[in-house]
């Protein structure tokens, strides 16, 4: 019988967590490049491609070989800009979370397949290793309240701050963006935060995150590690 949340159904525009961790748990981030190049790989699939920028430079007789041969890599990576849109993410050692909300009823199939063959390709040339790195397929939960949307952020970002001790910000999340921290383009933060107050600290994001009182009923349909 399939593990739970690895038989998906998808439908469009539907929100949804997305899990996976490393092949016997092992470690699927080894050091701060690792990290990097994760989220670097999301920036390249989630930002719009800036298709006739790159052409001009290719065709400028002044740019390198070595830069023609990065701008023709470029050319050719999927873009899923019009497709995936992240809400949040955490990444912790030897696993991910991303919340994502997909506009075609097969787009975070495509982004997920390509997304985790392009990191693992990296991964395996680096440390000098062969086969799979995550375990088996991602998961992937449908979240059906915003209530669930909202508390999901709240978990995936306390996730990365209890990992890290009191120094906030080490381990990678969103939480800087929800904190208005950090600006990027790519991960879209309005839709949680619009529940929140931008004046009062009783009512905001920040307070609603590092509150102690926890309502997991809220989260046990749609929390997806085992």
């Amino acid at each position: 019988m399939p593990a739970r949340n690895t038989v998906k159904q998808y439908t469009e525009n539907g929100y949804y967590h997305i899990y996976n961790r490393g092949v016997e748990k092992r470690l699927t981030f080894q050091d701060k490049q690792d990290y990097a190049v994760f989220l670097s790989y999301l920036k390249e699939y989630l930002l719009p491609k800036k298709e006739k920028e790159l052409r001009e430079k290719l065709s400028d007789p002044n740019t390198s070989y070595k830069e023609k041969d990065k701008i023709i890599k470029l050319l050719r990576l999927n873009n899923f800009s019009d497709e995936v849109i992240l809400i949040s993410y955490c990444l912790m050692p030897n696993h991910f979370h991303l919340l994502i909300k997909q506009k075609s009823s097969d787009s975070i199939h495509k982004f997920m397949q390509s997304f985790t063959t392009r990191y693992t390709m990296y991964f395996n040339r680096k440390y000098k290793r062969v086969g799979s790195l995550f375990q088996a397929v991602y998961k992937a939960v449908i979240i059906t309240a915003n209530e669930q949307l909202i508390y999901l952020t709240k978990y995936n970002h306390k996730q990365a701050l209890a990992s890290q001790g009191e120094t906030l910000q080490e381990q990678p999340s969103s939480y800087n963006e929800y904190l208005g921290l950090r600006n990027t383009s790519w991960v879209h933060c309005k839709k949680i935060l619009d529940y929140f107050s931008k004046n009062n600290p009783d009512l905001s994001y920040k307070a609603f995150v590092e509150e102690k009182n926890e309502n997991l009923n809220i989260l046990k349909e749609i929390i997806i590690e085992d």
